[in-house]
Order: C-alpha cells, then structure tokens, then sequence
C-alpha cells in the first residue's frame, strides 16, 4: 500500500468510525468511501503494471485491492440501502487475508506486522455485525476504528513519508501494547458513550 493510500484508508475508517457510532449519516459516510476505494484500487494496478511482472510488487500492491473492494461496497450498499450481508461474508475472508499477510510482514517489518492483525481484528468485527447480526459489537468497532484509523494508518503514513518508520522488535513490543490499549480504550468508549451525538441541519 502507497503511503498516500495508507493516509487516506485512515481518513475513511475515521469517518466509518463516526458513522458507526451514529454522528454522520449512512449516505454521507458512503460517498467517501466510494472516493477512497476508487483510490485503492486505481493506484495498486498502476502499481502492478509498473511491477512489470515482478511477483513480490504485484503481491505488494494487490494487498491494497482487500481495502479497496471493501470502501466500494460499503460506499454502494449505503447509497443503494443494502442490508450490507455480503460485505460482512467479504469481510471475513479480508480478516483471513489480513492474518496471512501480517505473517509474512513480521519478518521483514514485525511493527507491521502487528497492524496487519489490528486490522484482521476490524474486519472481523464487520463480518460479525453485517453477517451475523451482532448489533451489539457496533459502539466497540465504531471506536476501534475510529481511533485505531489514526494508529494503524494516520501516523505510520506520516512517518513513513518523513522516513522515520521504526521496523525493530522493541518497536514492535510497543506496537503490540498500544494495540491493547486500543482494544480497551474501545470497550470502555462503547461503555460509556455507545453514540455521538448527530448534528442536525440548523446547527451546520
């Protein structure tokens, strides 16, 4: 994933997020996500056919398509009022998909690596609500991804473009601690304030 396109899968998952938690509307949280998944799958396959056939780019850049997919469909269903059933089914093979692909990172980039399940975490939980009807998960997911959007993708887009992108283990110690407190920062958030408050047309 390009780190614009890492910068911009955060923008979407916050606003998701506030969707989510009812503070946007399901239409105005479709429309950017159909912005953001053209994105994600317009420059992977310029990526790809800049690869050139090299298998390790063309794998690289088509990670990309598992987020991409997903924004389209959400940003259709939300438009088109789809129960949205066959994204939760798509999601769970994304949050398989997002396992494997955290393994392979944890190699070369175990910071990553942690990321990748943060994220198979979020796409599990779009698979348990949207499929499988567990409403109840909404508040927690609407702040995991809320909040999690800017830790698993605001920032490393920001300090991959700055150069500063940490790969060690120690970094990826305190990677996998911040993934837990992300965890019950969005428990107690969904305890405490399962909504956020929509504001409505005369006070915009």
């Amino acid at each position: 994933m390009t780190t614009i396109g890492l910068l911009f899968v955060g923008a979407v998952l916050f606003v998701n997020g506030a969707w989510f938690l009812g503070a946007i509307s399901a239409r105005e949280a479709g429309v950017f996500n159909l912005f953001v998944g053209a994105m994600q799958v317009v420059l992977p396959t310029l990526a790809v056919v800049a690869a050139d056939g090299d298998l390790h780019g063309i794998f690289g850049a088509g990670s990309s398509y598992l987020f991409g997919f997903t924004y389209l469909f959400v940003g259709i269903n939300n438009l088109m009022g789809n129960d949205g059933r066959g994204l939760g089914w798509y999601s769970i093979f994304v949050a398989a998909m997002a396992i494997v692909f955290g393994c392979f990172s944890f190699a070369a980039d175990p910071v990553f690596g942690v990321i990748w399940f943060v994220w198979a975490l979020m796409w599990l939980m779009f698979f348990l609500i949207l499929a499988c009807g567990v409403a109840a998960l909404s508040p927690f997911t609407g702040w995991l991804i809320l909040i999690g959007s800017h830790l698993t993708c605001t920032v490393p887009a920001l300090l991959m473009w700055r150069g500063n992108w940490p790969t060690s283990g120690t970094a990826a110690m305190w990677a996998t601690v911040i993934a837990v407190a992300l965890l019950v920062v969005s428990a107690v958030g969904a305890k405490v304030l399962p909504k956020l408050p929509m504001p409505s047309p005369e006070s915009a």
